[in-house]
Formats: structure tokens, C-alpha cells, sequence
């Protein structure tokens, strides 16, 4: 497959949510996946994780524990992205990130024992997850980032360690014609009013 230009990955990328279920080749996979370790990452820590899932088996686990006792209702809500056969779960550690700002050459910064003022590790996370996000689209696939609704049940069905954080979870696959969001009824903000030249 001949990689797109990047400006128009990023004017066909959107948020999917309907899928076929059809299988997605390994080599694809891989691409994928391997984008994430591409990600920015502050002190270098690269503090996050990905759970992949592929096919109905363990995507299945995946839904039964995002939504327990719910009766199915996620399945029937989101019959399409439910048929996506990848699923990537993103968790970040906090405690990578104290652990590398302790470290010699960055403990002079005094962000390690206290407050924080952003959370890095959800912000690399979220860079990894966008780089996901945009290599399916140059691959040919579709993709959603969608949150976690359970975490604890998502913990104990998949044994993911204390201290790893689900900071969301992207259904990957080939794309079914769908409705778009309704929420894209709210259109773009203008872009003058989103860019501050020298001042607000």
C-alpha cells in the first residue's frame, strides 16, 4: 500500500464507529502498534502501555468488562464498533514518569515529589494514541478513541498491574459507512479564534 501525504491523513481522519469484522493482516497490525513508539515523550520516560486485543474472543472479554451488568445494552448501542476486530487499550504510569524525575539529571527540575502542573503521562499517552489513531488512516482502516467506563473490571479481567492507568481505548478496523457524530452538527471553531497571534 503507497503511504498517503500526511495533510490528507489528517483530512480523512475522524472518529469511526462502525466496522465489518473483517480480520485485519498481522503485517498492518504491526505498523499500527509500532507508530505508538514513535510518540513524544517528556524526559524520555515513553511511561505508557498498550493492551492490544484482536479478534471476537478478546474484544469479547474487552466489552464484558468495560460494561458489566449493563445486559448487553453496549453491545446493542454500538453494534459497529463492537464488530471491530482490534482493540487497543492505552494505560500511562504515573510512577514511571516520579521514577525519571528523580533521576539525576532531571531532579533539579522539582517536578517529581509534588504536584505536577499537567499530568505528562496522560499527555504521552495521548500523543501515542493519536499516532495510532492517524497510521490506521494511512493504512486503509478506520479508527475510534473512545474512554474506559470501568477500570477496575478491565484491571481484573485483563491481570493489568497497580499503577497503570486506562487513559482510553481506540477500536481499529476497515470502516462501514456510518452517520457521523451528531456532535459534528457543532462544526470546526474558526481558526481565528482558536490561533492567538502575540496576544489573546
Amino acid at each position: 500500500m503507497v503511504a498517503m501525504e500526511l495533510s490528507e491523513v489528517l483530512r480523512r481522519r475522524r472518529m469511526v464507529r462502525d466496522f465489518d469484522d473483517r480480520p485485519i493482516p498481522a503485517d498492518v497490525v504491526e505498523r499500527v502498534l509500532a507508530s505508538a513508539v514513535r510518540a513524544p515523550s517528556a524526559g524520555f520516560t515513553q511511561g505508557w502501555d498498550l493492551l492490544v486485543l484482536e479478534g471476537p474472543e478478546q474484544t469479547g472479554r474487552f466489552w464484558a468488562a468495560s460494561a458489566p451488568g449493563d445486559g448487553g445494552r453496549a453491545r446493542s448501542r454500538w453494534p459497529g464498533v463492537v464488530r471491530a476486530p482490534l482493540l487497543v487499550v492505552v494505560l500511562s504510569s504515573e510512577a514511571a514518569y516520579r521514577a525519571r524525575y528523580a533521576e539525576a539529571d532531571k531532579a533539579h527540575l522539582d517536578v517529581g515529589g509534588g504536584e505536577w502542573p499537567v499530568p505528562w503521562w496522560h499527555v504521552d499517552a495521548a500523543f501515542a494514541s493519536l499516532l495510532i489513531l492517524l497510521t490506521a488512516v494511512d493504512e486503509g482502516l478506520g479508527a475510534l478513541f473512545f474512554g474506559v467506563s470501568d477500570a477496575d473490571a478491565l484491571r481484573a479481567a485483563f491481570a493489568i498491574p497497580a499503577g497503570h492507568a486506562p487513559v482510553g481505548a481506540m477500536a481499529v478496523g476497515y470502516a462501514r459507512p456510518d452517520r457521523p457524530s451528531s456532535s459534528v452538527a457543532r462544526g470546526r471553531r474558526p481558526f481565528d479564534q482558536v490561533v492567538h497571534r502575540g496576544h489573546w
